[in-house]
């Protein structure tokens, strides 16, 4: 059986060798970069697990220095609590009547930029969609982040209503609110309160996908601001996030207190327990 070089270059037509040869290599450098991830997360477990870097090293074939320099160097391996590969960043279209065209709010557009630079950092590909303005969305697809609540997307409430403990509810005439099933916590945003106060609740979860061939990350403020404030948690704690859950479905509901002024975030934690889905 022929190699994949072997495959790319017996094509005649030099424009599509051109074209396939990029499209390998950018796979083969993120293929890379997962390995490299990969590798140093095992390393990390092991080392946590009690063993020392000469113990991994005797066991692994390599010398001691060399799996030290791997555990210290290379992407850091949290990045692939986004995923591994190409990581798509979803965020939802909104209908301006002004304008009469498709828009994105501001607090969407500033969620879904920072949740891109976030994914870059960690050295993995990122590309960005939008859920349209009716709400549709293919979740089927891996390395899915997608920045959208029940109220915007059929798809997206039918994937929440796969979370064995958070409910999102509303009733007619009053604002959206999240429900811990396991404590019967009801948790609303304080812009909703009377009076107001400058804080929101968000989702936060990976969730699976309609067709059951993976996970789709899930991110939704009760108002697009406490999306923003998952993003600005992510960014300070995403370290701690990832050794708790892995790559494993979750769920767990963010409080974040912001700027009136600038909807900016100024702080976040954490308002429930962390649920692993798995433990159920």
């Amino acid at each position: 059986m022929p190699s994949e070089y072997e495959r790319i270059a017996a094509i005649d037509d030099p424009f599509a060798l051109l074209r396939v040869a990029t499209e390998r290599l950018a796979e083969a450098q993120q293929e890379v970069t997962d390995l490299s991830r990969l590798r140093r997360r095992t390393i990390q477990d092991l080392h946590a697990q009690g063993l020392s870097y000469a113990q991994i090293a005797k066991q692994a074939g390599l010398s001691r220095g060399r799996i030290h320099q791997i555990r210290h160097t290379g992407p850091a391996p949290e990045g692939a609590f986004f995923g591994s590969g190409t990581v798509t960043v979803v965020t939802p279209l909104r209908h301006d009547p002004d304008k009469n065209r498709a828009v994105v709010s501001l607090e969407d557009l500033n969620t879904g930029k920072r949740l891109e630079d976030l994914a870059r950092s960690f050295d993995l590909t990122v590309k960005d969609d939008h859920v349209s303005v009716s709400g549709e969305i293919d979740l089927n697809r891996a390395g899915l982040v997608v920045v959208c609540g029940p109220r915007m997307s059929e798809a997206m409430r039918l994937t929440y209503a796969k979370d064995p403990v958070f409910r999102w509810e509303r009733e007619e005439g009053k604002p959206w609110r999240l429900r811990d099933t396991r404590t019967d916590t009801v948790y609303y945003a304080g812009s909703d309160e009377a009076p107001a106060k400058p804080n929101d609740i968000a989702y936060l979860g990976r969730l699976p996908r309609p067709d059951g061939q993976g996970s789709v990350l899930a991110i939704a403020g009760i108002h697009p601001v406490g999306s923003l404030g998952v993003t600005h948690l992510l960014s300070t704690d995403i370290a701690t996030l990832w050794g708790q859950v892995g790559a494993r479905n979750f769920s767990v509901l963010v409080r974040t207190e912001y700027d009136p002024q600038t909807n900016e975030p100024v702080r976040t934690e954490l308002a429930t327990p962390l649920y692993r889905h798995d433990q159920d």
